[in-house]
């Protein structure tokens, strides 16, 4: 929950040190929910016109995958590598017929059925068998090189869809400064409607208007900017899974022993998910 505890610092920071340097917060407040009014309201308007409704419910899982964090835990890092690493063994000693079962039906697999989080996702469960159903039909004659590029071509694609709701929310961090300058256009121009009015009214009329570029580049800035930043780490993070996948298969396929097929996946793991070698070995003995 660290970015709800930026942004809890962000707010207490800002309006905390204008309040401490002698700044009324009174008319701030006053205006901030009429020209949040504004700027949130064409902010959606251009989420809405910009993005087809599958790109705006992505945008809403990614924004609560930022205050979740990553999808997939150290240890389902370390089973998708025993997972992968025991078919690819099966493939080499049994052949590919022993293998057609576990990944045509992997629900029924006893292989799998080990592995429930891996087994409930989708993209990686269809990422392992399906690379593997093209080396069952092939009778495991495909090329190396070939098979490999299957596999990028689907991680790609798969995390170019996981990345737009990163880039909706950076290009609407992009565009928030400039509806806060919309906002506080209109202010402006509702003072110059009240010419007439006394300084003091006046001011307070040009001191709302201002908030409006206050707010925009603020939410900009200070929250969505950084919202977006933490989406594309996140989405970093998880994307390791799948290239874990791809080394174990790939190196598998070129010949190397076991040991060292694992270990090209968890050497190319972030340090906070890589296990330990002999812990990772273990694992296996195990499986």
């Amino acid at each position: 929950m660290l970015p709800a505890l930026g942004i809890v610092i962000l707010m207490v920071m800002v309006f905390g040190g204008f309040a401490l340097t002698g700044g009324a917060l009174g008319p701030v407040m006053h205006a901030v929910p009429h020209e949040m009014l504004i700027i949130g309201g064409a902010a959606i308007g251009a989420l809405v016109a910009g993005n087809s409704m599958h790109e705006l419910k992505a945008l809403g899982s990614g924004l609560v995958k930022v205050f979740k964090g990553p999808s997939y835990s150290k240890k389902d890092h370390v089973d998708v590598i025993a997972l992968t690493g025991r078919l690819m063994r099966m493939l080499k000693m049994e052949g590919p017929v022993a293998l057609e079962a576990h990944v045509e039906n992997p629900e029924q697999s006893a292989i799998f059925v080990e592995y429930p989080r891996l087994l409930g996702d989708k993209a990686l469960k269809n990422l392992i068998c399906d690379t593997l159903m093209l080396n069952v039909v092939s009778s495991g004659t495909l090329e190396t090189h070939a098979v490999e590029e299957v596999m990028d071509n689907a991680i790609r694609t798969h995390f170019h869809d996981m990345n737009e709701p990163a880039h909706a929310l950076q290009n609407l961090a992009d565009a928030l400064p400039a509806l806060g300058i919309v906002a506080a256009v209109l202010g402006v121009v509702k003072t110059m409607g009240s010419i007439d009015q006394p300084p003091e009214i006046l001011g307070g009329m040009i001191g709302s208007a201002l908030v409006g570029t206050f707010l925009g580049v603020l939410l900009a800035y200070g929250i969505v900017g950084p919202l977006a930043g933490r989406l594309k780490q996140i989405n970093a993070y998880d994307q390791q899974i799948f290239h874990s996948v791809k080394q174990v298969m790939i190196a598998s396929l070129h010949g190397w022993p076991h040991a060292l097929a694992v270990e090209s996946a968890r050497s190319g793991l972030p340090g906070s998910m890589r296990p330990a070698l002999t812990d990772l070995l273990d694992t296996l003995k195990a499986g």
